[in-house]
């Protein structure tokens, strides 16, 4: 997930649907668990990329069978989701990408939402191509020179202009606006998700042909597909401020929590925990990397986790 525009940034039990940085608006079907009286539940967010759903997956996991609790997910896009945080009508969201507007108007004004600290991981989206095509054209990863090269990225989708592939229209992304103001010879392309792109990237890997991606990390696939950064122009604070008028890089954004703010407060046992719950980017790509690669159930990737990092684990209980 970068102001940037409407974001990356639902994941579910299938690959399809867990694999960023688009979901269904489920904002209108408020869970049966949310604020349940007396009862021992959590609602929790989940979004469209495979790094999300580790965070549920192992948050949901320790919930359960550590503290007691039954557990609920809804799948809500980025934006949405911070309105169904408000309503209550999910309890918290693990992981969020920068959304200034949302922060001002439900955690600074309404105080609705409450902030839960940050996951413990640093987000970076950019502009990504090939390693293999990087070491063949090693002036291609700065944008300067992204013109020079165009024509190796046309695809039917994009015309006479090279491609820049993007995922859902969903994510945080300032792409259109960075081809329109840095004058470049390119359409983006959206693959419509986080699982379409992979693929997409995939083939065009086995096949040892260009690509230009935007893309995240931390993210399994660079295992799996060795990518090197485009180099846009730095990202200095404020430069993304006008969506319309954005020319610079995306930052790095430390991921941060959320958590309804009457849970916050009267969440008990399970928001103590998910305040405290943050881990390394290693952490979450070994998870993701088990649901997404090795096609493991979000469960017994995060028992696997779980068993085999208390250390880690235990002291967001204490």
């Amino acid at each position: 997930m970068r102001v940037r525009t409407t974001a990356a940034i639902a994941a579910v039990s299938s690959l399809a649907l867990l694999t960023g940085c688009g979901a269904a608006d489920m904002t209108k079907q408020a869970s049966p668990f949310a604020n349940a009286q007396g009862a021992r539940t959590v609602t929790l967010s989940v979004q469209s990329w495979v790094g999300a759903q580790a965070n549920v997956a192992v948050a949901q996991y320790i919930l359960e069978h550590e503290l007691g609790y039954r557990v609920d997910t809804v799948q809500v896009d980025e934006v949405p989701a911070w309105d169904a945080l408000s309503q209550g009508r999910v309890d918290a969201l693990l992981e969020d990408w920068g959304h200034p507007e949302q922060e001002k108007r439900y955690v600074d004004d309404k105080k609705t939402i409450a902030r839960g600290g940050e996951l413990g991981v640093t987000g970076h989206i950019g502009w990504y191509v090939p390693t293999y095509l990087a070491k063949k054209y090693p002036d291609i990863t700065n944008w300067k020179n992204l013109n020079k090269y165009s024509h190796l990225f046309r695809t039917p989708e994009s015309g006479d202009k090279g491609q820049l592939m993007d995922g859902s229209p969903s994510y945080v992304t300032n792409d259109k606006a960075l081809v329109k103001n840095l004058k470049l010879d390119y359409q983006v392309v959206f693959a419509g998700s986080e699982a379409a792109q992979i693929t997409q990237i995939k083939q065009f890997a086995k096949e040892k042909k260009p690509f230009l991606t935007y893309w995240y990390a931390p993210q399994w696939l660079f295992k799996k597909v060795p990518m090197t950064e485009v180099k846009l122009p730095p990202y200095k604070e404020g430069c993304d401020a006008d969506p319309e008028k954005v020319a610079c890089a995306y930052p790095h954004t430390p991921l941060e929590k959320y958590l309804n703010a009457d849970f916050a407060e009267d969440g008990g046992k399970a928001a103590a925990f998910l305040k405290k719950f943050q881990w390394t980017t290693e952490d979450q790509n070994e998870v993701s990397l088990m649901i997404a690669e090795q096609k493991m159930s979000p469960e017994d990737a995060a028992k696997k986790w779980v068993d085999s990092h208390k250390s880690t684990w235990k002291k967001w209980l204490s």
